[in-house]
């Protein structure tokens, strides 16, 4: 069977070329999605400042307790949002289990140096060099708390040289410094710079009292590595901590790498899932209609003595020869795509540029199961009932059209529908993620229920637009609503591939738009003050102090940007909140709140916003239980609830509150609102000049902050957005272009009966015309409800934003690409002679 199915391969190119364009294209895209996938699995990253150390104790991530579910408590293990610590006395602790030579805590404290300003820094005490190890190139190590020493690349980029003093901030404070020496580690290749205080002085500096960052365990020569992990996994298990050992010191070392790490993980595996559904759509509607298509040859087999189990094996056969062909060009392809893709993320800082493209071994291999996955069941169903009928009726069965369908399609057609219905009202009564997810399922239910009732579909569309075809159209209008109605199951596939181009772009590209838009219009709205001061290193809460001392200036407020730990639907997620001085808040921004008072905003207390606290069950009055982006539990009261969440984040606290609990523990910037006519912006910039790095900036640039971060994040999911689009745009030109072909027979006929080329074209132009405007009108309307329901749901506006042309690439696009696949291939197949064309296989 397999040399016959490769021969029907050869002489049948016209379907097997469309079938094998859909396969290796959605082997490609399960590539680029498993390889993205496997390498976030397998990345470890590089470690440089602890190289030396055998293991580190560090603490990344908290398992926070859920709801009990039949008897079973939920977990949910979450990523700490802030550098995570560790208390003091467990150095002390590690450094006593026998084996280990040497514990060695390490804090990192963020740090600006006014001579090399535009360089990232970041300050340790001295007893964590040894981790590395650096080396003292020349100089000596501090001795002083008014003494540092800078790494290599630090000294050239600034200038700097034992004896030589300069300014710096560090964990709030400025200080006048003196380089003792300059040191060097081996192998130091990332892009921070170190600093080196007293270990006294750091542990004064340290935004978190009492506490460190990581501890870099070294052993005794001889001792057992074995036992020694086991002894401090112990005692870190009781800190709640974990302990690195090998290549994973390097997520240890950089918690950004482990966040990017988990980012592309479940990037790929995301949208791995989404691009399995539209393939398997995809894959399912071209090769159920290239088999279709070849039903006079499957009832010719029949007729001369082919079993049914021979002619499944044969159509079994041709696809799985197709899925082979299309792996080896998909996987090659897909290769090269996610090196690409790859490269992009490193130069926008997704992922760190260690970030390397590794194995392939696993997703390679379920790249090409997937679709075969889906191929070949979906032959075999297509196959099928020329092959449970009696070989006399085969022939007979494949002149004519098939039925609509059965009796269970139709039911779990409606069925489908009336759960997307119910979705849209879920979505109306939720907010935030639930509305966002009930958005997705509702997407793919529609066009699910759309792809199981497409038969019924397009007969009453035919119906329908009988009399409107027959006006314009005249005589092919005619015809055409005709062939419509006797091919409403042969147009299955076309519908399906067009409504889920127009209805999956349509909403997933524009809700992008919606975020970015009114992330802008509320950071911009919600900003009243007219400067801001900024630092390379933050800003410490004296610069609000200083800054309200300007005549002049009627408020000055100091905000920290962080993330908090949320309940979401019986677990736990993250949400970005900000730290204020609640002192003069409400006069340099506005939130929109709609209950409460941020003037009540203090220690113990916070403000969310409405999408916040709908998804939460928190009220006005009631308690917020949340932790901190460093794990610490806090039970809050809500003294106000306020509706510009995307712009200022969805949780408002005092800075009071965040004290100690961030990994940098200053303000990130401070806004100042200053009388009218005031001119303050002299003052505002002697007193930036007094902080290295400092400057002032006006907030109508300010405020386009969040959104450029948003419109960064958003480029991977555009980007896969688009090819997750444009292989759906893919699917629907393959298969009209088989639909077109296909009637080579038909057309010819129709000439042979009197009908000009001119008519013909005109009866195809309206058949597509009618196909084409039932599907615009099903995916328009899929897309704006659902469209409509997230952004009403997450931004609170009924009506989303859409820009005119992006309507018009979607639509033009659509019609374009129907217009195009159908007109081309009609007016190749007008160019046969009618006798001739008589004698094309079906």
């Amino acid at each position: 069977m397999l040399g016959l199915a490769a021969r029907m391969i050869r002489h049948r190119k016209g379907d097997f070329v469309a079938t094998f364009i859909a396969l290796a294209a959605g082997v490609m895209v399960l590539t680029v999605c498993g390889m993205l996938a496997e390498s976030a699995l397998w990345y470890r990253g590089e470690p440089e400042r602890y190289s030396a150390a055998f293991a580190v104790v560090a603490r990344h991530d908290i398992t926070v307790q859920g709801p009990e579910v039949f008897g079973e408590r939920e977990t949910t293990t979450v990523p700490l949002p802030e550098r995570g610590s560790l208390p003091e006395a467990l150095v002390r602790d590690v450094a006593a289990v026998p084996g280990v030579a040497t514990a060695v805590a390490d804090r990192t404290i963020s740090t600006a140096v006014a001579a090399a300003p535009g360089e990232p820094v970041s300050g340790h005490g001295w007893a964590s060099a040894a981790l590395a190890p650096y080396t003292v190139v020349s100089g000596a190590p501090p001795r002083g708390d008014d003494e540092v020493a800078v790494d290599e690349r630090l000294a050239v980029a600034g200038r700097l040289r034992p004896g030589a003093a300069t300014t710096v901030i560090a964990g709030g404070a400025v200080q006048r410094v003196r380089v003792s020496g300059v040191v060097k580690a081996p192998g130091a290749r990332g892009q921070e710079r170190a600093l080196f205080f007293t270990d006294a002085q750091a542990a004064r500096l340290s935004p978190r009292p009492g506490r460190v960052d990581a501890i870099g365990v070294i052993l005794d020569k001889g001792a057992d590595r074995a036992a020694v992990t086991a002894a401090v996994e112990r005692l870190a298990k009781r800190a709640g901590a974990t302990v690195y050992t090998g290549d994973d010191r390097g997520l240890a070392e950089r918690p950004e790498a482990a966040a990017a790490k988990r980012l592309v993980l479940e990037a790929g595996g995301a949208f791995g899932g989404y691009a399995a559904l539209i393939i398997g759509f995809a894959v399912a509607a071209t090769v159920g209609l290239s088999v279709r298509h070849r039903r006079r040859d499957f009832a010719l087999l029949r007729a001369i003595a082919a079993t049914p189990g021979q002619v499944r094996a044969l159509v079994l056969g041709e696809v799985g020869l197709l899925v082979l062909l299309a792996g080896a060009a998909g996987v090659p392809s897909g290769v090269l795509a996610a090196f690409w893709i790859r490269d992009q993320s490193a130069t926008r800082g997704f992922v760190p540029e260690d970030f390397a493209l590794t194995g392939g071994f696993l997703a390679v291999p379920a790249a090409v199961a997937g679709v075969a996955a889906v191929a070949l069941p979906s032959a075999w169903i297509a196959a099928r009932r020329t092959t449970r009928i009696r070989p006399t009726e085969a022939l007979g069965e494949a002149a004519v059209e098939p039925a609509l369908g059965g009796r269970v399609r139709l039911v779990s057609g409606l069925a489908l529908l009336g759960c997307a219905v119910a979705l849209i009202g879920l979505t109306g009564v939720t907010g935030g993620q639930t509305a966002l997810g009930a958005a997705v399922a509702m997407l793919y239910t529609f066009v699910l229920a759309v792809a199981l009732l497409a038969p019924w579909i397009n007969r009453a569309a035919a119906v329908a637009l009988a009399p409107a075809l027959r006006t314009v159209f005249g005589d092919s209008g005619h015809l055409a609503a005709a062939n419509l109605r006797a091919n409403a199951r042969g147009m299955v596939a076309v519908l399906t591939a067009l409504v889920l181009s127009v209805g999956f772009g349509g909403t997933v590209w524009f809700l992008q738009d919606n975020l970015e838009r009114q992330t802008v219009i509320q950071s911009r709205e919600g900003t009243l003050a007219q400067h801001a001061l900024v630092g390379a290193a933050g800003l410490p809460a004296a610069a609000a102090e200083q800054a309200r001392r300007i005549p002049g200036v009627l408020a000055a407020t100091g905000v920290r940007r962080t993330t908090v730990i949320v309940p979401f639907l019986g677990e736990a997620t993250t949400a970005v909140a900000q730290g204020v001085d609640p002192q003069g808040a409400s006069r340099t921004m506005d939130l929109k709140v709609k209950a409460g008072r941020l003037d009540d905003l203090g220690p113990g207390t916070v403000a969310v916003s409405s999408a916040q606290a709908d998804s939460a069950g928190w009220k006005i009055g009631g308690r917020a239980r949340l932790r901190l982006g460093d794990g610490t539990p806090v039970d809050l009261k809500v003294v106000a609830v306020y509706e510009r969440g995307l712009g200022f984040g969805d949780v408002t606290l005092d800075n009071r509150t965040l004290a100690g609990h961030t990994a940098a523990g200053v303000d990130d910037h401070v806004l100042v609102r200053s009388a009218p006519g005031a001119d303050v912006r002299p003052a505002l910039e002697r007193l930036a000049a007094a902080y290295p790095g400092g400057a002032v900036t006006g907030t109508d640039r300010f405020t386009g902050a969040p959104a450029t971060d948003l419109a960064v994040g958003s480029w991977l999911n555009r980007l896969l957005v688009a090819v997750l689009v444009g292989y759906a745009a893919l699917a629907a030109a393959n298969t009209l272009i088989m639909a077109a072909l296909a009637r080579a027979r038909e057309l010819s006929l129709l000439r042979l009966l009197g009908m000009t080329r001119r008519q013909v074209r005109r009866m195809a132009n309206a058949e597509q015309t009618a196909l084409l405007g039932v599907a615009l009108a099903i995916g328009v309307a899929i897309a704006a409800v659902a469209l409509s329901a997230v952004v009403d749901a997450v931004v609170g506006q009924p009506v989303p934003h859409v820009p005119a042309q992006g309507w018009a690439a979607v639509i033009g696009g659509a019609v374009a690409l129907a217009l195009v696949s159908t007109a081309v291939p009609i007016r190749l197949l007008l160019r046969t002679p009618p006798v001739e064309g008589m004698g094309i296989r079906e």
